[in-house]
């Protein structure tokens, strides 16, 4: 296991899940555009949380699509080949209240390596070679942290490991893993 960062906050999901609607909850109705869980994904949150209605099916719409295809740019031909029009993929299932069914007040239920890369990597994402966080004011992570390094340091996390664990994400969807992603993960 990796050395975490000085800042580490091993409670900093919890003390979000505390402070109201989360990472883990959508405004009803914005369910379908939720990030989509690949095959590789949905066995590993089988094998630790069995069925447990933890999973819907959930139709590629337009707007899906292009929510994905914003996420890789320059990729969109493979986003629409992996997502075809009007067929499904599958997502994580949510309450009536648009909270994920393993978030709870104490944070996410799954342990951090069963759940989905999306999930791992939120709110830290990979464009080309610059790593970015997600303008998510609710986030207790990016309130606190202010920008990518102390969002690292939050999360008891590194560059090299959010990359690497991006580079998993796109091997999942089929995608190159992109560029210094370690041969042998």
């Amino acid at each position: 296991m990796a050395a975490k960062c000085a800042k580490e906050d091993p409670a900093i999901c919890a003390r979000c899940a505390l402070t109201g609607p989360t990472c883990c909850t959508v405004a009803p109705g914005s369910e379908p555009n939720c990030f989509p869980v690949s095959e590789m994904e949905w066995e590993r949150v089988l094998d630790y949380a069995g069925e447990r209605g933890a999973f819907v099916r959930e139709v590629n719409t337009q707007p899906f699509r292009n929510m994905v295809a914003r996420l890789f740019p320059g990729e969109r031909n493979h986003v629409e080949t992996l997502f075809p029009h009007h067929k499904v993929h599958l997502r994580l299932a949510t309450g009536t209240n648009g909270r994920c069914i393993f978030s709870s007040a104490g944070g996410c239920e799954l342990p951090r390596e069963a759940r989905p890369y999306y999930c791992r990597l939120f709110p830290l994402w990979v464009y080309g070679e610059r790593l970015t966080v997600f303008d998510a004011a609710g986030c207790v992570a990016v309130r606190e942290g202010r920008g990518v390094r102390g969002v690292l340091s939050r999360l008891g996390t590194t560059e090299s490991e959010v990359r690497s664990l991006f580079g998993r994400l796109r091997l999942a969807w089929g995608l190159d893993p992109g560029p210094g992603f370690p041969a042998t993960t």
